[in-house]
């Protein structure tokens, strides 16, 4: 399954993690995910370690959750990312809007 996630026990942080190709395919499954829980009250954490690609749909889709999570007040991390992912989202400018791991 490309998109897997969980919620801590308190309930208060979402864990998504996206394999292999992270573009528009996923959007409902990636938006279901991170709509588990309040999502003002909620951490995120993004794990892409197993992402092979990443597209400007899932751009977007990471500023729908940043945005629905509170936009500057957001709590959304972003780890393991290859090489070629951490160039996109730094030429994007993302490690300004999500804290990148």
């Amino acid at each position: 399954m490309p998109i897997t996630s969980s919620v801590s026990d308190d309930g208060r942080e979402i864990s998504i993690r996206v394999e292999g190709r992270f573009d528009f395919s996923l959007h409902k499954s990636f938006r279901e995910a991170y709509s588990l829980a309040d999502a003002r009250k909620t951490r995120y954490q993004i794990d892409l370690s197993r992402a092979e690609y990443i597209d400007s749909a899932a751009l977007g889709m990471l500023l729908l959750l940043r945005e629905r999570a509170g936009g500057d007040d957001a709590s959304i991390r972003i780890s393991g990312c290859r090489d070629e992912i951490q160039r996109i989202l730094q030429v994007s400018r993302f490690h300004e809007l999500f804290h990148v791991e």
